[in-house]
């Protein structure tokens, strides 16, 4: 098959796989070397500056000798099934590299023959492009589930990032739809990377030219919406995974229908919607202090469809609020919907120099129409109702979620489901090491 048509289908099947941002990481430069990355990072978005960063992301074979029902590389699926070489993919990477199409390289796989066959592989492509092409922009790779450890940490000295895709939030769901995967061969290798990266740090402390490992840290995948977990089950999940993996990214990937097994739930399309929610929720775990246990529990397990993570969170607690604007605390600023990092950061800076009135607000960049029901400024209170829950959230939501076609509907009738995630994360997230996040 030519390389062209290879290309089509390994990309097209690789199209599933959302973990493939990143926040970049510094290679030393090389005398001959071609490709860069630096710390502002390299993902399949929009930089801060407004550039589209973009990688050449493919799978290395979508020939699998698994069957998970919800992965449409599955081996009882009819599919046109191929393979790329090493050279290849090396080849494709150098080509679009210099023509300026791509600033680094996406390579996962499904498994062919078996994990450390697979895993092998991907060694070698990533051996040839640093070492025999002087390739020294971003690699993405994942480690295969399974495969020998020494392969994972001989690769994990070439890539810049490196992920295992743990998909099922649960131990049950995983048994159901993917048989023949063990959560163990999941979660070890992610144990592994961690350690890895740790003693990688402490080494290159006392000697600087430690050859780097995994230098962007690693990062996983959940899909959404193709088992019956709650999303109280999954950000719990999410919070052990970052507190006792230190993942960098946790991404959410919507279920794609992609066959009709009865075990899986009958959409018509994927759930964007609950995917937004728990990315917005996510953004909240890392970034503004919250715990999951403050965000859902076991009686409201869902997130609400018609309001952000934040804004119902504040609603739900209106005792703390209104907070006074000249007074309140960095972390107390942070809880206040409408009031992000930087305009958080902002406001303290400008603090120091005076009082700050209402109007200030916007050129910090507040967004008002959220934060003005929750604030006061020099003790006046601007949100032109009084301060009660149902009012203040027919405002916030007018307009929204009236179309039933985006609302989060119940995927799933199934009563005897325990939405008490803690077993299930000892079971799957620890596997006899740590302890719940």
């Amino acid at each position: 098959m030519k390389l062209i048509n290879k290309l089509e289908i390994l990309a097209d099947a690789a199209k599933y796989d959302v973990s493939c941002a990143s926040s970049g990481s510094s290679r030393q430069q090389l005398a001959g070397g071609i490709g860069n990355t630096v710390n502002c990072g390299i993902c399949h978005s929009w930089s801060d500056d407004g550039r589209c960063i973009s990688l050449l992301k493919i799978l290395f074979t979508n020939y699998c000798i698994y069957d998970c029902v919800y992965c449409v590389n599955r081996v009882s699926n009819d599919r046109p099934r191929v393979s790329f070489t090493p050279a290849e993919i090396a080849e494709l990477t150098i080509n679009f590299y210099r023509r300026n199409y791509i600033e680094g390289l996406f390579l996962s796989s499904a498994v062919l023959k078996s994990p450390d066959y697979t895993m092998e592989l991907l060694l070698q492509t990533v051996k040839k492009l640093r070492e025999e092409e002087r390739f020294n922009g971003y690699i993405h790779l994942k480690a295969i589930p399974g495969a020998d450890y020494s392969l994972i940490t001989r690769a994990g000295l070439y890539a810049d990032r490196m992920s295992v895709n743990i998909e099922l939030p649960s131990k049950r769901s995983l048994h159901l739809l993917a048989p023949q995967k063990d959560p163990a061969q999941i979660i070890n290798p992610m144990k592994q990377i961690r350690a890895g990266i740790k003693s990688n740090s402490e080494e290159r402390k006392r000697f600087s030219k430690t050859p780097r490992f995994v230098p962007a840290g690693q990062s996983t995948q959940l899909i959404i919406g193709a088992s019956p977990e709650p999303d109280y089950h999954i950000l719990r999940l999410s919070e052990g995974l970052y507190n006792n993996f230190n993942l960098r990214r946790i991404y959410y990937s919507a279920y794609v229908p992609v066959g009709d097994n009865p075990n899986l739930p009958q959409l018509t399309r994927p759930p964007l919607l609950r995917e937004h929610r728990l990315y917005q929720a996510d953004w909240l775990l890392r970034f503004y202090g919250f715990k999951a246990d403050e965000l859902l529990d076991q009686r409201n397990p869902n997130f609400n469809t018609h309001l952000d993570p934040k804004a119902n969170w504040a609603l739900n607690h209106l005792d703390l609020f209104p907070v006074e604007i000249n007074q309140a605390d960095y972390q107390v600023l942070l809880r206040v919907p409408g009031i992000g990092v930087k305009s958080a950061q902002r406001i303290l800076a400008a603090r120091r120099t005076g009082k700050i009135t209402y109007f200030d607000l916007k050129k910090f960049g507040t967004a008002l129409k959220r934060a003005r029901y929750f604030i006061t400024c020099q003790g006046k209170y601007y949100g032109g109702i009084p301060l009660r829950e149902d009012l203040i959230k027919d405002r916030l939501t007018v307009g929204r979620g009236l179309d039933p076609e985006r609302q989060q509907l119940s995927l799933f009738t199934d009563n005897n489901f325990n939405p008490d995630p803690s077993k299930e994360i000892e079971e799957i997230l620890l596997l006899k090491g740590g302890t719940p996040g």
